[in-house]
């Protein structure tokens, strides 16, 4: 008898654990943080888990939100697609309302559909592709970054107002981001004063790329424009630079960043980059530095004011709805306007942020410094 009774006070215990837990986990907020956390792009995707981090803990110590604590998880998609859809399997496997990510546009793009299918809210601090929002397929999607068509632009209007570009060669790296970017600037370029006088796509990870450089040398082109990221433009620039090709070399958000000053050397002096306006004067900004600097004893990386300010948006929209439900973070995502490090933005109806921008860096002194 002793026995039985033995056995059901074992079971209740542990049915009253499952209990405990379950009403645990259901006080819990769950967001996912999703990018390249390892290999060559990690600079960019770690800044974002850092500031989602931050953000967090902020709203714990505060009390949480309705009374239930935030719980960040990380997953890795080394910017690479066919990694990316596990990831956001991942992530909706552990029950998260809403994914801080992806970083790059093709990563996003493939784990977009992942998470339209659970009813999953996410937001890009760095995916700028502008078919994300344009193509109407992922109305789940937003980002605290303008897209990719208005940094061409912007890169163009730079080339041929300032610099006084005639000849420009246009590069791109053949992947979701570069090429989109590339593309979007010669179709600026076309019907203006200047001339595209070569586009070709390189390939990622090549041990070199002398044929290219010679094309943009035989071609006579007096600019480049490059869509992609810092890995490869440091090796086309350190390249020109070797061939005694000392022409202007305009870059993207993906090249601005401090890992290609460290690889191009003395050679990333004087290249330009387009990437977001800068927003450091901005309190919250000031305030999300000082966090970092506390918290990881560093200046912060590409990207982390932007995903500290998607973290903002996505915290702030759960607690204005009052719920995690889907429909409602969405809704006031797209209604309402948050103090950020980025501004005072909303989303309109495709997700792209109103009231951020781009603006266009150079490297002075090896560090890129905003032009007035």
């Amino acid at each position: 008898m002793k026995k039985t009774v033995l056995i059901i006070l074992a079971v209740m215990l542990s049915c009253s654990l499952l209990f405990a837990q379950g009403a645990e986990e259901a006080n819990t907020i769950k967001i996912g943080v999703a990018g390249a956390h390892s290999g060559d792009l990690a600079s960019y995707g770690l800044p974002s888990v850092n500031a989602v981090e931050l953000v967090v803990a902020n709203i714990n110590a505060a009390g949480g939100i309705d009374g239930k604590m935030v719980e960040v998880i990380v997953e890795d998609d080394q910017c690479k697609p066919e990694i990316a859809t596990n990831t956001a399997a991942k992530l909706v496997g552990e029950e998260v309302v809403a994914v801080v990510g992806h970083i790059c546009s093709g990563a996003t793009k493939a784990a977009l559909g992942i998470y339209n299918e659970s009813k999953i809210v996410v937001i890009s601090p760095s995916a700028t592709s502008p078919p994300l929002t344009k193509s109407g397929d992922y109305p789940n999607f937003l980002r605290t970054i303008a897209p990719d068509d208005a940094q061409a632009v912007l890169q163009v209007d730079f080339a041929l107002n300032v610099l006084g570009s005639k000849k420009i060669a246009v590069l791109h790296d053949k992947g979701d981001y570069g090429k989109g970017l590339a593309e979007f600037a010669q179709a600026a370029i076309e019907g203006s004063s200047a001339e595209v006088v070569l586009f070709e796509g390189v390939t990622p990870g090549a041990v070199d790329y002398s044929a290219v450089i010679n094309k943009i040398a035989q071609v006579g082109a007096d600019t480049v424009i490059y869509g992609g990221y810092h890995p490869e433009a440091a090796q086309i620039i350190g390249g020109m630079r070797a061939q005694g090709l000392d022409i202007a070399f305009i870059g993207g958000d993906g090249v601005m960043d401090a890992t290609f000053i460290a690889v191009a050397g003395d050679d990333a002096e004087g290249v330009y980059a387009t990437a977001p306006v800068d927003t450091t004067s901005n309190p919250i900004a000031i305030q999300a530095a000082a966090e970092h600097q506390a918290a990881y004893g560093e200046d912060y990386g590409a990207f982390f004011l932007n995903a500290y300010s998607a973290a903002l948006a996505i915290v702030n929209a759960i607690d204005v709805a009052n719920s995690t439900d889907y429909d409602a973070i969405m809704a006031a995502l797209k209604s309402e306007y948050v103090q950020t490090a980025v501004g005072n933005i909303s989303f309109d109806e495709r997700g792209d942020a109103i009231g951020v921008g781009f603006s266009v860096y150079q490297v002075n002194n090896g560090t890129f410094a905003q032009l007035d």
